[in-house]
């Protein structure tokens, strides 16, 4: 019987899927270290990828070629995948010039990649829920939902998941920042943080006035909304979760920090700043507890497709989530989404079929709602 299934399968077409990468954002680097990760791993014998590279002007490249001459980072980090037998050459008979309802003639599901702003926060979503296109991840509300860590955290707040206390300020409210006044409601240590970005970019940990002000300015340049958070003493913990309807929970994994906190550096650039213990080292009940935790609070904000969770524990294993991240890391390397789920039996390239199959799924059933109000007479 699997003998038969293996020939079935030879004999159908493969699954064509489109790899977008880069974008806008200040993590567009890490969104090109995991995109080539991804196209590694996934199995020849089921996709064939099609590239699409989107350059830090917003503009979409389409094929090797094009992504060579316009994305040179990009071009230096492929470099050693031109052999690789799930690579698909330009396909210029059918490969549209531009992003448009043509995109869906010629991939058969998008798996983003990106990090960050314009990518992963509902923006890319809405693109291609509008061309009709199935993809990976969180769709457009979770996208947006997760991307905003103020109301992320009062989603969480309001459906009893326990969050650090915050304070969050808009451009507009600066005059109303003073340091005093924070730090009485939040404690004499405080992250500064933007709102709505990722990998720790324009985070700072601040323990005077003179920190505070320099924290508040560097923010502002990336964001227009500032979260302020309370300082919690505890260890940094992460679960990945994949599903749709049904949504599961890896092992959780600690990241032991050498440096100050886990910063940009500590996760990309330094890589004695931080380790991955993989899985953490906790009681059996505060595991259960955190996976229990990590699903409902992804149904809370909304998810589909997959999401990493983010906890600090405390020593007496009081848990407070963090944050949520819709398109995490997936550098095979580092990044702990993957890892955590290969620690649960799921490896890398079993791991991308599925994710792949929940998209292709959502779709489906999409599809089936009414969207022309006249079609019900």
């Amino acid at each position: 019987m699997a003998t038969y299934l293996v020939l079935l399968w030879e004999k159908m077409k493969k699954i064509r899927v489109g790899i977008f990468f880069g974008g806008r954002s200040s993590e567009h680097e890490i969104s090109i270290k995991s995109a080539k990760s991804i196209i590694k791993s996934l199995d020849g014998t089921k996709y064939d990828i099609v590239l699409v590279g989107v350059d830090k002007c917003g503009c979409f490249h389409f094929g090797k070629e094009a992504i060579a001459c316009n994305m040179p980072l990009a071009a230096r980090m492929f470099d050693d995948l031109c052999q690789c037998n799930v690579i698909v050459e330009e396909i210029s008979a059918d490969l549209p010039q531009k992003i448009d309802d043509r995109i869906s003639k010629v991939v058969d599901v998008v798996f983003p990649v990106f990090h960050g702003t314009f990518g992963e926060d509902g923006t890319v979503q809405g693109l291609l829920r509008m061309f009709d296109v199935p993809f990976v991840g969180a769709g457009v509300l979770g996208s947006a939902i997760g991307m905003d860590k103020d109301v992320t955290k009062r989603l969480l707040r309001d459906s009893g998941i326990k969050v650090a206390k915050h304070m969050t300020f808009s451009w507009y409210e600066s005059d109303k920042i003073f340091y005093e006044n924070i730090t009485a409601a939040l404690g004499e240590i405080i992250f500064v943080k933007p709102v709505s970005l990722g990998s720790s970019v324009g985070v700072s940990k601040v323990e005077s006035k003179s920190d505070f002000n320099k924290a508040i300015e560097e923010v502002f340049l990336y964001d227009n909304k500032v979260i302020i958070e309370e300082f919690i003493n505890g260890r940094e913990i992460e679960c990945s979760v994949f599903g749709n309807e049904h949504p599961e929970a890896s092992l959780p994994g600690e990241i032991i920090v050498n440096s100050d906190f886990y910063s940009y550096s500590a996760k990309y650039l330094d890589k004695d700043a931080a380790y991955l213990q993989i899985p953490a080292d906790l009681p059996t009940q505060v595991v259960k507890n955190i996976r229990e935790i990590a699903v409902n609070a992804y149904k809370v904000l909304c998810c589909d497709g997959m999401a990493r969770i983010d906890f600090f524990i405390t020593g007496d294993f009081q848990i407070f989530l963090n944050e949520i991240n819709t398109i995490p890391g997936f550098t095979e390397e580092i990044s702990m989404y993957p890892k955590l789920w290969a620690a649960s039996d799921l490896p890398y390239s079993e791991l991308l079929d599925k994710l792949i199959e929940l998209a292709i799924s959502r779709h489906d059933r999409e599809k089936n709602l009414i969207t022309n109000f006249e079609t019900v007479f």
